[in-house]
């Protein structure tokens, strides 16, 4: 019987990456659809192949690599160039993801997915729906921290996203990672326990 699977999502910045790991540290595991994106495009990646054959040799660097910058600017630039790359890159990630995701044992995995509600390319394949969410000032901040981008490509992004109210909207579960992370893991502590819970599983000590 395969695990019960809960999409985690937000937009850029609101802190997935660290929701994954206190939820690892709970015994709760993750496939994570960015990390699948960037083997697919890492040089040799599968994918690298067809995006060359659809965007040209500038999209792909001199190591085989998707070209980032260039793809960045190309997407954001233009929704038909994103589509294009998404009709490559789903299918490919969704296949990966249904593999990952066979192979765990696990009271629930979770599947990190930012574009979740945008693409529903994990319909039916996720019993619940976790958004951890922040105010977009402090996505914002924390991108340009990380990341070198300014903040026009910070703004780019995050328009190609849904808007937050909408993603609140859609969501089963909210964690607000507006906080410091003793609060988030306490907020995951919770969601624990309640997704436990909701899948008639045990409660752990």
């Amino acid at each position: 019987m395969p695990s019960p699977v809960v999409g985690l999502t937000g937009g850029i910045g609101a802190g997935k990456s660290t929701v994954e790991k206190l939820f690892a540290g709970l015994g709760i595991p993750c496939v994570d659809t960015d990390a699948i994106a960037h083997q697919l495009t890492a040089p040799d990646g599968a994918a690298i192949a067809a995006i060359r054959a659809a965007f040209g040799d500038d999209a792909i660097t001199a190591d085989g690599a998707m070209n980032r910058a260039v793809m960045r600017t190309r997407v954001f630039a233009d929704p038909a160039e994103r589509h294009r790359l998404e009709a490559i890159l789903h299918p490919m990630i969704r296949e990966q993801s249904l593999r990952q995701l066979s192979a765990l044992q696990a009271p629930y995995v979770l599947l990190g997915v930012p574009l979740l509600f945008e693409t529903r390319l994990f319909d039916g394949v996720i019993q619940r729906s976790l958004l951890v969410d922040c105010a977009e000032e402090v996505q914002r901040q924390r991108v340009m921290a990380r990341s070198g981008l300014d903040a026009s490509q910070v703004a780019a992004i995050m328009a190609a996203q849904m808007p937050r109210a909408q993603r609140q909207q859609l969501a089963d579960d909210v964690i607000d990672n507006s906080g410091d992370e003793a609060a988030l893991a306490l907020q995951v502590h919770d969601k624990h326990r309640y997704y436990l819970a909701c899948f008639g599983l045990p409660a752990q000590a």
